[in-house]
This record gives C-alpha cells, structure tokens and sequence, in this order.
C-alpha cells in the first residue's frame, strides 16, 4: 500500500515539472530507503568496515562487502555477500563497473597507513577511489559516503593524508551525491592501530611510558561513526558535504593511555616515564622494517607524525546538521567490554615482538653456529652414521636452521615457519635419542633447550595477529 501511494506521488511530482526534481530525489530516498538499499562497503571487514556493516544490516539493507579475502570477509561478517578484490589492481573504471551493477551506494572504509610488502598507500587511498568515482558517474550510481581523517592536507608530510586530501578533492569535484565523514582516533571492541598501539602501552607492567603527552586527541566510537554512516546512505541532507566525527573535548595522549590503562584494570602505575621523541622516531624506522616483512605495526613513522600533529575536528556542523552527539571518550570506554580476554590480548601483543625475535634468533644463531663448527658437530654423529649423511645432516641441519629463523621475520610465511621448527626440534630429539643418546647426559643440557623453543613456537601460532 505504502508503495502505490508512493508511486503516485512520485508520478503527480513528474507532471509538475522539472522544478521539482528535489522533491522526486528526496521520495525516490524515502522509498528506497523503506524497500532496503543495495549497498556495497569498501573495506568491509576493516576496523570501520565491520561496524558499517552490521548497522546497514541491522537497519534492513543488502549489504555487499570487499575485501582483499571472500573467507576472512565471510568468517567475520557471515550474514552478507562478500566480494574478494585487492584495491590496488581497482585503478581504472572499468575494473570497477561490474562490481557496482545493482547497487545503490557505495561507502569507502579502505585505508592504509603507510606502505608495506604488499600495501600501496597511494593506489588504495587515491588511484582505487579516483576510478571508483568515474565508475560511478558512468553507471548512473550516485550515492558515495567516503571516510577520510581530520586535518588531511596535500602539504602533508605523510603519505597517509596527502592521499587522503587527494581522494577527498576529486570526490568533490565530483557530480555524485557524496558525503566525505572524517573520523577522530576510533575506538572499537577490535583492537587495531591506533587503539591496538594504546592497549599495549597500557598493559605496560608497574612503569607507564609515555610519548608526546600533550598531543590533544579527538576520540570516536565505531558505533557512532556506523550510525552516522547510515544516516547518509538514508538520507539526502547530508549531500555534497564534508563532517568532522569527534567527541566535544580533546585529550592528552597521557590522559587517554591512563584511561587506558584503567579500562584494563591495570590501576595508577608506579612512575610515568616521558619517553623522548628520538626514541620513538627510532622505534619508527625499525617499524617501517618491519612493514616491509609484511607486518603493519601501528609503531610506524606515519602514526608518529600524525600524533605530533594532533588528532582534531570540529564537532559543531555534524551535531547541528543531524542531531547526532558523539559519545566522550570515558562513555565510550564504559560501554566496551573489559573481560580477561582484552588483558590478555593486550599482554600477549606487548610481549609478541620480542617472542618473535629471541625464537627467530635461537633458530639464526643455532644454525649459523652450527656451520662454523661443522668439524666438532660432524665428530658428535662420526660414530654412529656412515660420513656422507653425517655432513649432509650437519650442513642441511644448518642451513634449514637458519631458514626457519629468517622465515619467521617475514608475516606471510611466519606461521608455516613456526610449524616448520616444531618438526626439526622433533626430529633433533628423536634423532639425538637413537644416534646420539649420549646428549642428553650433557652437563649443558642442549637436548632440553629444545623443549622451551617448542614451546615459543607454539605461542607465536596461538597470539601471532592477523596484521
């Protein structure tokens, strides 16, 4: 019924002429809105992805996700469609086009913090959305809501916002009916970058290190920046206008580590150390390393940058355009859960880096050892294999060693790594038990070390994180 009183309206507005085309947008909206909308997320099991999701799903729309991953995207979102599709290969319209047939808006949750092994900022933030918005106007899509940040500028001296403020221009220049959302520091029941890198200096035992103190930061809660992403889908009031997502006040970054920690139950720490910028600018560049391995640690030179900037926005034009105030800070942490499991998460990512580090070097180091005194581990096996397989398993034992040891530093092969030493270290053991028996007598104990290698090989396979 709904529907043909609609329509008729609809048709009375075309008879009246073209003057009232806002009219015929804004019931075409409401009918659409009421049928559930068609819309495809970008970056959908992202930190931001997620929460959008589930709210547009909730609010009775068909929602389509991509994501790098069809299986990580269904693990996590089960409920929707799901599109596996790497944005840096997305660089021209027509790789686009028929990802958007039936649908009827498009919102951008893909970001990139800094590039890495296989992340290209500057593809994902700009050359993905600059084809994307071609796409768009050439199928007649009209409806894009893009998260961007707070303070993005072309003069940046990151590539992060420069990409961002690139995107943001041409998605403006644009004849789409879009809505660019800039979001503070968010914070999510996930834990991932910039609230991931919080949790573990709040987990810090007795001492609190602290970093630029009095950096002032803007927080939001994934669940209001979701319910402002709906609001723009659902509605025209919104169009060809850009907002500020932040609470009223700003905070220190020591007051929000605090809170932090109090979240946690971890109570007032013993001292607070003002830990010196040179160090975390080292810390950075050891990051940027590690980005390059694969690993995208929220310790990078670009977040450094960005919290010596601040994290701000204006409030105001968001709340008097919707109505919407966004939660402070401390409302938005009591309304998280702080189980064991967040505790615990947040130790275990605190002590990772080094578990990765001292098992990788065990395995380097051993191997390395082992090739420079090939002689004295060859007389160890002389009596009791024929000499071909005694070189061969002194060499071979070294090199694969140092292979699993290096393999470890890299993120993608990390895991079979892990695996890979747990079945050497059992092979060592059995093979020391029938050739070598007399290894386990020795007053150094090198047959029980293996065990404790074991076991961090089977810690980094149970905490070792998905980014």
């Amino acid at each position: 019924m709904i529907l043909k009183v609609q329509t008729g309206q609809l048709l009375k507005i075309c008879a009246d002429g073209h003057d009232q085309v806002d009219a015929l947008d804004q019931s075409l909206g409401s009918l659409m809105r009421e049928a559930g909308m068609n819309i495809l997320v970008i970056g959908a099991y992202g930190l931001i992805g997620q929460s959008v999701c589930r709210e547009l799903e909730s609010a009775g729309h068909k929602v389509t996700g991509l994501g790098r991953s069809i299986q990580k995207g269904r693990m996590i979102i089960p409920q929707i469609s799901w599109i596996g599709a790497d944005l840096t290969h997305l660089n021209n319209p027509a790789k686009w086009e028929r990802h958007l047939i039936g649908q009827d808006a498009v919102i951008n949750c893909a970001g990139l913090l800094q590039n890495g092994m296989s992340d290209n900022v500057s593809a994902v933030q700009f050359e993905a959305v600059k084809a994307l918005v071609t796409a768009c106007e050439e199928t007649g899509l009209k409806k894009l809501v893009h998260i961007s940040a707070p303070g993005v500028s072309e003069q940046s001296n990151t590539e992060f916002y420069q990409t961002k403020a690139l995107a943001d221009k041409c998605i403006s220049a644009s004849k789409l009916d879009w809505t660019i959302l800039r979001p503070g520091l968010v914070i999510a029941p996930q834990a991932y970058g910039g609230t991931s890198l919080l949790r573990m200096l709040a987990a810090m035992p007795f001492l609190q290190p602290v970093m630029l103190a009095d950096r002032q930061i803007q927080t939001v809660s994934v669940e209001d920046v979701a319910d402002a992403v709906r609001r723009c889908v659902e509605s025209s009031d919104f169009s060809r206008r850009d907002f500020d997502l932040v609470e009223d006040e700003g905070h220190g970054l020591r007051e929000i580590v605090l809170i932090f920690r109090q979240w946690l139950g971890g109570g007032r720490p013993v001292a607070i150390l003002s830990a010196p910028l040179w160090l975390g600018r080292l810390v950075g560049r050891v990051a940027d390393l590690t980005g390059w391995l694969g690993w995208r640690s929220a310790l990078r030179t670009t977040s450094l940058k960005v919290l010596e900037l601040g994290v701000s926005g204006d409030a105001g034009p968001w709340r008097e355009a919707s109505g919407q105030v966004m939660k402070p800070l401390k409302q938005t942490m009591t309304a998280l859960p702080a189980t064991s499991q967040e505790k615990l998460y947040a130790r275990a990512m605190l002590v990772f880096p080094l578990v990765l580090m001292l098992l990788s070097g065990f395995w380097i180091a051993s191997g390395i050892i082992g090739l420079i005194r090939a002689d004295a581990a060859r007389a160890v096996l002389a009596d009791t294999l024929p000499a071909s397989m005694v070189n061969a398993s002194v060499i071979g034992g070294g090199i694969g060693d140092i292979a699993i040891g290096a393999a470890m530093l890299f993120r993608p092969f990390c895991r079979l790594a892990c695996v890979a030493s747990i079945g050497l270290a059992l092979c060592y053991l059995v093979g020391a038990a029938l050739f070598a028996p007399h290894l386990w007598a020795d007053p150094l104990g090198p047959m029980v070390k293996v065990f404790p290698a074991i076991g961090l090989a089977l810690t980094i396979l149970a905490i070792k994180p998905e980014r």
